[in-house]
């Protein structure tokens, strides 16, 4: 499948949307965002002026210009399709350096920028799962731990500083003003938390 520019959108908070996707080569496009040091997210979405074909997608990436080698490093930022027509993606953590693993397909390697892109790489959907699951593989490596130890020291902090105020009924004065939670079920909720947090650390992304 040929691209069309219109078929693709971008909306980088406080702009106006740019759809003004440039085709680099039969399958892939590039739209560049001006003076985009202080951007965070970034939304790509299908415009609905022309769907994908039933067995393509597109791969999504992020180029950021290196001053120092004056090339625009590459990152996979993940995917759109006819069942995933937008997406987010948070770059701000993405403005140095290339975090593309050896095994990453990179079709804008040639291309330089002085401003950031997004490029679009439409492929076959096979194609765009075998690379998005390297970003996976990568984020349950020691990403996924290290953030499954930190809310568990989160809720555990927060369990310990709530029942640090845990009374007894025969204890409480009455105060029309304030609401009671039991502590049981912060306890429930905590159980269920960590629970599901165990299960996949990325659980709240759903």
């Amino acid at each position: 499948m040929e691209p069309v520019p219109a078929m693709f959108g971008l909306i980088v908070s406080g702009r106006i949307v740019q759809t003004d996707f440039q085709p680099l080569t039969p399958t892939n496009l590039v739209a560049t965002i001006p003076d985009a040091d202080n951007i965070n997210h970034v939304v790509v979405f299908l415009t609905g002026a022309t769907p994908f074909p039933p067995d393509m997608g597109g791969v999504v990436f992020f180029g950021w210009p290196d001053d120092t080698t004056g090339t625009c490093n590459w990152q996979l930022l993940g995917y759109i399709s006819n069942e995933k027509p937008s997406a987010i993606f948070k770059v701000s953590n993405f403005k140095k350096g290339s975090l593309l693993g050896a095994g990453c397909q990179n079709p804008f390697a040639l291309h330089m920028s002085k401003n950031a892109q997004i490029g679009i790489s439409v492929e076959p959907l096979t194609s765009v799962q075998q690379q998005i699951s390297q970003i996976v593989t990568s984020a349950d490596g020691s990403t996924a731990t290290n953030f499954r130890e930190f809310c568990t020291k989160m809720l555990e902090n927060f369990m310990n500083y709530a029942s640090s105020f845990s009374q007894s009924q025969s204890e409480m004065i009455p105060n029309p003003s304030q609401q009671y939670v039991p502590l049981s079920t912060l306890q429930t909720w905590y159980d269920n938390f960590n629970r599901r947090l165990e299960n996949n650390p990325y659980f709240w992304r759903a």
